[in-house]
């Protein structure tokens, strides 16, 4: 393997679609042949898995009907 060789840009699909783990794979895979690369589907990946929890919470918030016993009747 050459140190610095430039892979595809089609390795930013797996964060975008797996996420931090896509983003950690990508990495693991990419560490070596191009860096630079690794390092922002690393990134890429932490960045979306945040943006994920923070909806998360903003839609739980909003859902005024879910408490803590979930209207269940036992």
């Amino acid at each position: 393997m050459e140190f610095g060789k430039s892979r595809s840009n089609a390795w930013y699909l797996l964060p975008v679609f797996v996420g931090l783990i896509g983003g950690v794979i990508a990495y693991w895979v990419l560490r070596r042949d191009d860096p630079s690369k690794a390092k922002k589907c690393l990134y890429l990946g932490i960045i979306l898995a945040i943006i994920g929890i923070i909806i998360n919470i903003m839609v739980v918030t909003q859902i005024p009907d879910l408490a803590p016993n979930f209207n269940v009747n036992v």
